[in-house]
């Protein structure tokens, strides 16, 4: 069987140009024509950092064939100047590859000595920007602990220090401090911090008795939901969902804003049975004022088949999305993947208490959001309660 060629080196070159000069893994794949997942691959193979055998020895770093010319033309007595113009290097280039690597004994210049101790400086671990930077080091390690992706501590160092230039690094570069051990200037205590498994959801079985959908009429299907609901342009209309636990026995209500992202959880320890969902949602929906009462987007769970009791002790109009379709309540599906952080599937969601609720709720609207240009969701709705009054 024939195999698959190998990929040319000036591709990963060119690869690992583009990165060195800030562009993204993905980006960079793309511009040489590579796999989102090949340059992955080639990012975390190497370490985040370009492979010496990847050197291009017409490049920023000397060859050995270029270090022999240096060898000779320096014992020949011909100035960095000259041998700087032979090669096409600056002589700065040259002076600086002379005085790193004439012997202690001024034994002269050898090229082969010249390329060994580059190779190994090559190899020997650089401080990295969070090793040499306290204040920025302290506060990517604040933001990780507070449940920050490295992507939103990237973006929001620009929202906190606008000013300040010293604040900034890549998210890559934060997963570098993390993972690498010549890069260790975090704590690998972090990672803990990290999200890990799927953002999105397997359509889960549902409770017995949820394909029970006679309590769904026209006048409260997804697509009588007012067009305001649907572009995002009006804080005020939710999505809604739950989250069960070890053998649908224990469950909790996950509530989003579809315009900031806000959330809040809804404490249900006993059952999840339409009566006790609907007395806990509603509960829940009189903490907000009437501007952000417009509308609920739920799934067709039987456990909602009480809504007419929350419309009318909140005025809530609550519209019931199509049987299989998580996307119509994608910021919701979302959310309630960053909640299994907190709440892993199979386990007994009854012994968190509400405060625990709220605390994780407030972690949440705490995370900065890119659709929100880095600002938090508590930001957000702040900003909104504030405009409004």
């Amino acid at each position: 069987m024939g195999c698959r060629p190998p990929v040319r080196r000036e591709v990963q070159r060119e690869f690992w140009r583009l990165v060195a000069g800030g562009v993204s893994t993905a980006a960079a794949g793309e511009a040489v024509g590579a796999s989102l997942t090949l340059a992955h691959r080639w990012f975390r193979d190497a370490g985040g950092m370009a492979p010496m055998s990847l050197a291009d020895p017409t490049g920023r770093y000397l060859s050995f064939e270029e270090r022999e010319v240096i060898s000779l033309e320096h014992a020949g007595g011909v100035s960095a100047r000259g041998i700087g113009l032979l090669l096409g290097r600056s002589p700065s280039t040259i002076t600086r590859e002379l005085a790193r690597n004439v012997g202690a004994r001024q034994t002269g210049y050898r090229a082969s000595r010249a390329h060994a101790k580059a190779a190994e400086r090559a190899r020997r671990p650089k401080p990295s920007k969070v090793e040499t930077n306290e204040a920025l080091r302290a506060y990517v390690q604040a933001k990780l602990a507070e449940d920050f992706s490295p992507e939103q501590i990237s973006h929001r160092l620009r929202v906190d220090f606008p000013e300040d230039e010293s604040m900034r690094i890549g998210h890559e570069a934060v997963y570098r401090s993390l993972y690498l051990q010549t890069h260790g200037a975090l704590t690998r205590e972090l990672t803990k911090h990290l999200r890990t498994g799927r953002y999105l959801r397997q359509p889960r079985k549902r409770l017995d008795g949820r394909t029970n959908r006679s309590f769904i009429t026209e006048d409260i299907h997804i697509s009588a939901r007012p067009p305001e609901a649907a572009d995002r342009a009006v804080p005020g209309h939710w999505e809604g969902d739950l989250i069960v636990g070890h053998d649908n026995g224990s469950a909790i209500g996950t509530l989003v804003e579809r315009t900031t992202g806000f959330t809040m959880l809804l404490h249900l320890p006993v059952n999840h049975a339409a009566p006790t969902v609907a007395s806990a949602l509603a509960a829940k929906i009189q903490t907000l004022p009437k501007a952000l009462r417009a509308s609920l987007t739920w799934d067709q769970g039987i456990e909602m088949s009480k809504h007419e009791l929350v419309t009318a002790e909140t005025g809530l109009q609550i519209y019931f999305c199509d049987p299989h379709s998580p996307w119509q309540r994608g910021t919701n599906e979302n959310t309630n993947g960053l909640l299994r952080q907190y709440f892993p599937k199979g386990g007994d969601l009854s012994v968190f208490p509400p405060d625990y609720l709220d605390y994780i709720a407030a972690k949440l609207n705490a995370r900065p959001r890119k659709r929100l240009q880095w600002r938090t969701p508590a930001e957000a709705m702040d900003k909104f309660l504030t405009e409004a009054t």
